[in-house]
């Protein structure tokens, strides 16, 4: 049996110093230091208004982007929250996650949640 090499983070929490801190921290370093060979973020909720008017956190997405990090965002709260063309502009995949989500925790793959 092979050792899973798949992370997915679920950020929810829109609190900067935990986004900073923790998420990209975290994230771009498991990628950048072979710690995990995908590493997904998975912007949801509240966090998806807060990447659409933080620059410092648009940057660590262009930051963990360049690492190889996949972003990806909830669809629904992005057109709930109007924010959705300017995440779009910051290339980050915007799909609806309800059902990906939850083949992730039927397939119990790694997944953190902030």
């Amino acid at each position: 049996m092979t050792e899973p090499n798949k992370l997915y983070i679920l950020w929810t929490n829109d609190n900067f110093i935990t986004s900073e801190k923790m998420v990209f921290m975290y994230g771009i370093n498991a990628k950048k230091q072979n710690w995990w060979k995908d590493v997904t973020i998975i912007i949801w909720g509240a966090t998806a208004k807060l990447v659409s008017e933080n620059a410092t956190i648009q940057n660590l997405i262009k930051e963990a982007q360049s690492e190889g990090v996949h972003i990806s965002a909830c669809r629904a709260c992005a057109d709930q929250l109007g924010v959705t063309e300017i995440l779009d502009d910051l290339n980050i995949e915007v799909i609806y996650w309800g059902q990906p989500l939850t083949q992730i925790l039927k397939d119990n793959e790694k997944l953190i949640t902030i």
